[in-house]
């Protein structure tokens, strides 16, 4: 039973690497694209090949992106909280009204 378990997970670990690389392709071949069809008219650069595009757009994710995927660490949404989400839901409708005027305030400035 558990080789089974370890297996099914293996699977899907090659499958998201798959759908990443597959991700990242496409992305490398969409900026080789959009670069060959627009900027060498526009700036008069000159033309670049996908190994170029693929370099740019990691270069871009260091300067503009940094590695981090999701949501920025440390900043949820307070929302997301389910602590939050149970106290919102336990209010009477009087409470929320208030809440979200007074958000709305806060919101406002």
């Amino acid at each position: 039973m558990e080789r089974n378990y370890f297996y099914h997970r293996r699977k899907r670990r090659g499958f998201f690497a798959f759908f990443i690389l597959a991700a990242v392709a496409v992305s490398s071949a969409a900026v080789m694209w959009l670069w060959n069809a627009i900027l060498p008219d526009v700036l008069h650069v000159t033309k670049i090949n996908y190994w170029q595009a693929l370099g740019i757009l990691v270069l871009s994710r260091i300067l503009f992106g940094g590695f981090r995927f999701g949501p920025p660490r440390g900043r949820r949404p307070p929302f997301a909280n389910p602590e939050f989400r149970q106290k919102f839901m336990d209010m009477s409708h009087e409470e929320r009204a208030a809440f979200k005027e007074k958000w709305k305030e806060r919101c406002r400035r």
